[in-house]
């Protein structure tokens, strides 16, 4: 007779620990359950993860998943699991049937990620109950201190359990009252227990493969002969002894007067199964843990080589209770011996827990890989080039975040991950895209549309412009939608621009900052509230041309609701302005030009599920990049140079902003370069880190060249490439994630702006001085010469007169670019008008200072860029040389309601930001231009070329 079929003689079911689509479609699990007398299957991560990335059999399910729509990748393990489950599950009911519930069971369980979580192991118990929708279902949880209360409540609720990762006999009794305790409370709520199905997985093997490895430790330890052989008679057989101890436990529990009330009601006893029966040593019998633990109301779980081994060569006994005393004695003399058996058990759990979650990465790779196969250019394209020593170093540190959960933790808000600081108070960026409002947001792009308005306006700073201004910049106005146009700055000059080049009494303004109190946008705020009052006249609200977008309870939603705004959206106070883009601070812009929300988000969700907490780091691409560009700043490759192709330019002057803001402070941070024009090779230092990205079908032959060259100088090049600019939600949310996970590797809190908050004090109190005297303070330059007057601190001053600076303009100039040095960088920040005339002017001097002292350049336009690069200049490592470059304004613009002008607030802000940047101890120089904008900057261009040259 088969050996595996007579085992049912002696009260012993066998089921297979393994699972795989075609094992059970081609009839193979049937074969089995018919020549064999199988009766159940366990599944596990590990055999999944087998089954799923050593194959491509579930490549087709996985594809038809996907098809149905996208999802996250545990979903779509679960998704494929489920039906592998509902299968296997199909195929065993006329053995559940036959036998009235008494096996025919299927294994599935809940996350290893959750095995310390009881409120998480419960409800996805739950779920998983509810999806599989068998009867023949046991939800496997494991022994965990957190597993036995969730194993009660689910027991109480009437769910099927399987108790897994058990290994000690006192942990065994805890398992046992949870399941006796958890029929109790179901049959008092009126449930029926003979529904109702518990086994105890008691593994076996693992045990002998740590007391084996402790005995022999002891032996070539010991010097007495017979004391070697006492111990050598101890190895492979605790296993076997602890399991039949625990058996007996099993007997006494499931017999007296308690249970019996439960056997009355129909409740069937929690049978013991005996797992991690596969023999690990080989020079024990491949059939040791059968042959050893067989007896009545016992399940033991073989992988197919065991169990074809025990059919080939299995002797079938009724051996569980044979030598129960002598089973006892080895337990006592492994504890006379110095073994504690009690603290290995407490270990394997601990090191099962981590064997299931290490393969449940696995298989969770081998699905998001699976995913993005499917997908293709549906998700973002992204390449690292990292050269062999930065290539090793983000390989270790993917690991290491892999082994240390770091991104499953990142996504559960433990502060941790960073400082232990606030972070986790700032992540609601992670769920900005998953909970858009998407219908609210076409409902309102179509009254918008109703309006036929021909402009919009952002009035912003920061966070709450640079999103809409990459939107504005990219997409092309959208038939019916009105123009949509950006305004931050407190140049008059650029104010009076905007109001030029709109129709002001058919233009809807988006008044957007999350505090409500900047300086900025208030001004810009009452200035175009008077001006289209004045245009629209007194029959028109002028409210209603209006839009908040800020934070609940702010002082621009009470401002908004006094002057009856069209609408007030509210921002998440959990999401700092620079991660807001993918909410109200960027979707009411998208929405109000017209772009299309739903699809836009849908891609960034995309993106979201690609760098999601069940994604491990190797495949996930947020955590990639930011591993690089983190591991690339500590190497002193800190400059992080954006290279954006035409149609999405814009982009580099966001990511500037999210990536300065959050990395540049205490003295560490990445330092962005946007917007400097690709060079040859030799035009940069080993403190570079390239960004290239463009969409799909974006060619520049000579772009590419230089690029293939400087990667093959040794330089990092990282490649993103789009599928189209309705992809543009993808990137705003992978590089929110390198920039938090580059944060961690740095060390800082990468949702704090500490210094920033300095150059706005600075600027309140020039402001109130003027708002008091009518002036700002007086201020003595350093020198006067014919084309500008030139200030610094004193420091400065005298460093660069040592240096050569005497009574003329490049003087000065030359003493203080020559302070720049390798891994330096030069910062030329214009107070001034940003226009293309002054965007070329800037451009042109950043690159004459690139190619004569070859170092990264940065040109940043005020105050905006206080906003953004600011906080790494003050706050960031000093490496900046910075030229600040201030102008008289041609025509001032009052604010109402105030003394200071915009050119006066625009002042004090270049005067506060230039003051802190000295008292940080910056190299700094700042040049007021002389003779109008025009010719101060020709004249600055000439002086700095002879400085250089």
């Amino acid at each position: 007779m088969n050996p595996v079929k007579e085992l049912e003689k002696h009260g012993q079911a066998v089921w297979l620990d393994f699972l795989a689509r075609g094992f059970i479609a081609k009839g193979d699990l049937k074969r089995l359950i018919d020549t064999d007398g199988v009766k159940g299957v366990t599944s596990n991560p590990s055999i999944f993860e087998k089954a799923i990335g050593s194959s491509d059999e579930y490549d087709a399910p996985i594809g038809k998943a996907l098809k149905r729509g996208d999802r996250s990748v545990a979903d779509l393990f679960e998704t494929v699991a489920v039906e592998d489950i509902q299968n296997a599950a199909d195929v065993l009911r006329p053995v559940y049937d036959r036998l009235k519930g008494g096996d025919g069971y299927v294994s599935l369980e809940v996350s290893p990620y959750l095995a310390m979580d009881t409120a998480g192991t419960v409800a996805e118990a739950r779920r998983l109950w509810k999806d599989v929708n068998r009867k023949n279902l046991m939800v496997k949880v494991p022994a965990t201190p957190e597993g036995l209360p969730a194993i009660e409540t689910l027991i109480g609720e009437g769910i099927s359990i399987n108790i897994t990762l058990l290994f000690s006999k006192a942990v065994y009794l805890q398992v046992a009252e949870a399941y006796l305790a958890g029929l109790e409370k179901y049959v008092a709520g009126g449930g029926d227990p003979s529904h109702v199905a518990s086994v105890a997985s008691f593994f076996v093997s693992r045990i002998d493969s740590v007391v084996d490895k402790q005995l022999d430790e002891k032996i070539a330890r010991a010097n007495d002969p017979s004391e070697k052989e006492r111990l050598a008679a101890l190895k492979g057989k605790v296993a076997i002894a602890n399991a039949k101890v625990a058996y007996q436990d099993y007997k006494r529990l499931f017999s007296g007067s308690r249970w019996e009330k439960l056997a009355a009601r129909g409740a069937k006893p929690q049978r013991m199964l005996w797992a991690s029966t596969g023999t690990k040593n080989k020079d024990y019998s491949d059939v040791l843990y059968v042959e050893e633990l067989i007896g009545p109301d016992t399940i033991n779980t073989v992988p197919p080589a065991t169990l074809d081994a025990f059919r080939d060569h299995g002797k079938p006994r009724d051996s569980l209770e044979e030598n129960v005393d002598d089973a006892r004695r080895v337990l006592e003399e492994l504890e006379r011996s110095g073994v504690s058996l009690d603290a290995i058990t407490e270990e394997l759990v601990k090191d099962g827990v981590k064997q299931f979650a290490d393969a449940a990465d696995k298989l969770y790779g081998a699905v998001a890989h699976k995913r993005a196969t499917v997908l293709g250019p549906a998700i973002d394209r992204q390449q690292l080039s990292l050269g062999d020593g930065l290539g090793k170093a983000v390989a270790k540190s993917t690991e290491e975040w892999r082994a240390s959960a770091k991104i499953r933790r990142l996504w559960q808000r433990d502060n941790s991950v960073w400082t232990g600081a606030d972070e986790d108070k700032w992540l609601g960026w992670l769920d900005s895209a998953a909970k858009a409002d998407v219908a609210d947001y076409e409902d309102y792009a179509s009254r918008v549309k109703g309006q036929k308005f021909s402009d919009a306006v952002v009035l912003g700073m920061g966070g709450s412009s640079l999103g809409p201004e990459v939107l504005a910049e990219t997409f092309a106005r959208k038939s019916g939608f009105p123009k949509l146009h950006v305004l931050d700055s407190t140049d008059p000059a650029q104010v009076r621009a905007m109001e030029a080049k709109i129709d002001i009494a058919n233009t809807v303004f988006i008044v957007s900052s999350k505090s409500g109190g900047t300086t900025e946008p208030n001004a810009m705020k009452d200035y175009f509230h008077e001006r289209v009052a004045q245009a629209v006249g007194p029959k028109v609200k002028t409210g209603h041309r209006f839009i908040a977008v800020t934070d609940p309870g702010s002082s621009l939603e009470k401002s908004a609701k006094s002057l009856n705004y069209a609408r007030i959206f509210h921002g998440e106070p959990s999401i700092g302005g620079r991660y807001s883009v993918l909410s109200p601070f960027g979707l009411v812009p998208a929405a109000t030009a017209g772009i299309d929300v739903k699809t836009f988000i849908k891609h960034a969700r995309a993106m979201a599920r690609s760098c999601g907490p069940d994604v491990p780091p190797s495949e996930n691409p947020g955590v990639q990049l930011g591993l690089a560009m983190g591991l690339a700043g500590l190497e002193g490759r800190d400059k992080v140079t954006i290279l954006s192709s035409k149609k999405i330019a814009d982009f580099g002057a966001w990511a500037e902003q999210l990536i300065a803001e959050s990395t540049g402070k205490e003295g560490k941070g990445l330092i962005p370069v946007d917007g400097e024009p690709l060079g040859d090779s030799a035009a940069y230092g080993n403190d570079r880190f390239f960004i290239d990205i463009r969409t799909e079908g974006e060619a520049d032959a000579a772009h590419d060249e230089k690029l293939a060259a400087i990667e093959a100088a040794g330089h990092p090049v990282v490649r993103i490439v789009m599928k189209s600019i309705d992809h543009l939600g993808q990137e705003f949310f992978r590089f929110e994630m390198a920039t938090a996970v580059a944060g961690s590797i740095l060390g800082i809190n990468p949702f704090d702006q500490p210094d920033v908050e300095a150059a706005k004090i600075k600027t309140r109190e020039l402001t109130a001085s003027f708002e008091k005297t009518g002036a700002l303070p007086a201020e003595q330059p350093v020198v006067s010469t014919d084309e500008a007057d030139l200030y610094t601190d004193e420091a400065n001053a005298t460093a660069l007169r040592a240096a050569g600076a005497n009574g003329d303009l490049t003087s000065w100039l030359k003493a203080h670019l020559s302070r720049s040095n390798h891994g330096d960088y030069v910062a030329l920040l214009g107070y001034i008008a940003r226009d293309k005339a002054t965007i070329d002017a800037l451009q042109a001097m950043r690159l004459e200072v690139r190619e004569k002292r070859h170092v990264a350049t940065c040109a940043e336009f005020g105050p905006r860029f206080l906003h953004s690069t600011g906080q790494a200049y003050k706050g960031g490592p000093d490496s900046g040389v910075f030229l600040q470059i201030t102008a008289d304004d041609a025509k001032d613009l009052p604010v109402p309601g105030q003394k200071a002008s915009f050119g006066v607030i625009k002042a004090a802000q270049a005067r506060g930001d230039f003051d802190v940047l000295t008292e940080r101890g910056r190299r700094a120089l700042r040049v007021h231009l002389k003779g109008g904008l025009k010719k101060g900057l020709a004249a600055l261009n000439a002086a700095l070329n002879d400085a250089l040259n």
